[in-house]
């Protein structure tokens, strides 16, 4: 079992400015939970889950944890998952099944399943699947070495409350299987359009728009590094409102997108996803204005058909 806390360092007394000793504080030193070992990350669905397994790594990476590209040498695996069709959940339980040969050869492996299956079926997931260990749903990903330190302690570990502030906007990607040419940079995460169809309001929670000059600063790091192309992401990009936090600054996505534009003329930018009521002429007029914005929209369009949608 790893260690955590390996001792308690008592600190002596301080002193305010008026002299007064203030109360003793206990300090824990505490082992990484990550140290000397692997993590093994796969991503299922859109976007924004190749986009969080990124944010996922980098808050394990810090916790002293590696990375690696085989999953038998893994010490912790996750399956970031989607839930917007049935095929894709039966599509993780078999790979939780293929999973299960590296399991019972290295027990102490940790299985997690992260994202929207993870949130939509909360601890039952750990019921109908009894190699998972961990269930953690998008807005949690900042308890994972947390909920790893509960597993190695004999428990299985479940998060999934959703939050109405978490963007991640403080975290600096680790770019995956990276091609040093394009990558995402998320922007807002949740959707607010309650579509009849659609589980993501429900898996990834209400509409929170990151802090513009964040993105904007991801942007130029990209490009400081050798990337000639950014892709915007969130479930719904054109509602993408971002406030300050003394109310004197607003931006919203046309002019999200013209910040991006004016970074570098030798970065392409595109954007993913459109919702068509939401979708505005400002919009457009920027995509026009700037010529190294794509001219191309990702602009699903659902069935019509009952059916089909069941």
């Amino acid at each position: 079992m790893h260690k955590l806390i390996t001792d308690i360092e008592v600190l002596p007394a301080t002193q305010n400015e008026g002299n007064t000793p203030t109360e003793t504080i206990l300090v824990s030193k505490e082992e990484n939970t990550g140290k000397n070992r692997k993590l093994y990350i796969e991503s299922y669905g859109c976007q924004m889950n190749f986009s969080d397994s990124e944010i996922v790594t980098s808050i394990l990476q810090k916790d002293g944890f590696d990375t690696t590209s085989d999953v038998s040498q893994a010490d912790v695996v996750f399956l970031n998952t989607c839930s917007i069709r049935d095929k894709a959940e039966q599509t993780v339980r078999h790979r939780l099944q293929q999973i299960n040969f590296h399991k019972k050869k290295k027990p102490e492996m940790v299985i997690g399943v992260l994202g929207c299956m993870a949130e939509r079926l909360k601890s039952k997931l750990l019921e109908e699947e009894k190699i998972v260990d961990l269930v953690v749903g998008p807005d949690a990903y900042r308890s994972l070495p947390d909920l790893i330190h509960e597993v190695d302690s004999g428990q299985k570990a479940v998060n999934v409350l959703l939050s109405r502030e978490e963007t991640y906007a403080d975290i600096s990607p680790v770019r995956l299987n990276s091609n040093g040419v394009s990558a995402f940079v998320s922007i807002m995460r949740g959707c607010n359009n309650m579509c009849s169809f659609c589980v993501v309001p429900f898996t990834r929670g209400r509409e929170r728009s990151r802090d513009a000059h964040s993105v904007v600063r991801e942007v130029k790091d990209l490009l400081a590094n050798g990337y000639k192309e950014v892709t915007l992401l969130g479930q719904n990009v054109d509602s993408y409102l971002w406030t300050s936090e003394d109310g004197t600054e607003k931006v919203n996505f046309a002019q999200l997108l013209e910040m991006v534009a004016l970074v570098s003329p030798d970065i392409r930018v595109r954007f993913s996803t459109s919702h068509p009521k939401d979708i505005t002429d400002e919009v457009l007029y920027t995509m026009k204005k700037y010529g190294n914005i794509c001219k191309y929209i990702h602009l699903p369009v659902q069935s019509g058909n009952s059916r089909v949608l069941e």
